[in-house]
């Protein structure tokens, strides 16, 4: 039977959202989806065609949403739509809405950058290293089963977050010179969460096309939609 993947993009343009996005369109395809994208979320406040997703795989970074359209998405994930996404496209989203910060479980509040004397002032200023760690349950989850601990170079999470999140990665954020803070912070960096009939998925690392690319960060993304998906 085949289902129905809805696709919401946009907001900030420098986390590619579009070419992000069309990365997994094949993916969703190949996998029995029928998918279809929108560049805002007005398709939200539509319950007959919400009431028909399977999926929404949402990157919109910032951005604002009105009270009826994140009704009707949170009307769709209750009745068991899987929602998902990455980075700032899920969880720095829709800043005017305490309850869709409640439903992801995840608010972006800090990218740490490279040591102020080394900033020239492009996005490049906050790409540094740092290891993705897999947790226990990230061991033996069907996200994330059978990958180790990986690397990247990019924007690197700090999330505020809750307990009710099943944490299957974390990423640690070290004490620098140059930082506000006195000890290591860990935060989630993969993280699911179950609300209502539906399914949350977030990976936090996906800045921008490549990042998406690497084979890890991919693997854990394709198999999180499926996982989250009706």
């Amino acid at each position: 039977m085949t289902r129905v993947a809805l696709v919401v993009r946009g907001g900030w343009d420098g986390h590619q959202p579009e070419q992000t996005t069309d990365f997994f369109v094949p993916f969703l395809d190949a996998n029995g989806f029928t998918v279809r994208v929108e560049g805002s979320p007005s398709i939200y406040a539509e319950d007959a065609f919400m009431d028909t997703v399977d999926l929404v795989l949402q990157v919109n970074t910032m951005s604002t949403i009105e009270p009826e359209e994140f009704a009707g998405l949170q009307r769709a994930v209750l009745r068991g739509a899987g929602f998902a996404g990455w980075h700032g496209g899920i969880a720095d989203a829709y800043r005017n809405n305490a309850d869709y910060l409640h439903m992801v479980g995840g608010q972006f509040a800090h990218h740490a950058g490279k040591d102020p004397a080394d900033r020239i002032g492009e996005q490049s200023d906050n790409y540094i290293p740092y290891t993705v760690h897999i947790t226990e349950l990230g061991a033996t989850h069907p996200i994330t089963q059978g990958i180790g601990d990986f690397d990247l170079v990019t924007e690197q999470y700090w999330v505020l977050s809750d307990e009710y999140n099943d944490v299957l990665a974390t990423t640690t954020q070290e004490v620098r010179p140059w930082d506000a803070w006195h000890r290591p912070v860990t935060a989630p960096a993969i993280w699911v969460r179950e609300w209502g009939h539906g399914r949350v998925f977030v990976s936090a690392p996906g800045h921008k096309l490549d990042v998406v690319q690497n084979p890890n960060v991919r693997t854990i993304i394709e198999r999180g939609l499926l996982w989250a998906a009706r």
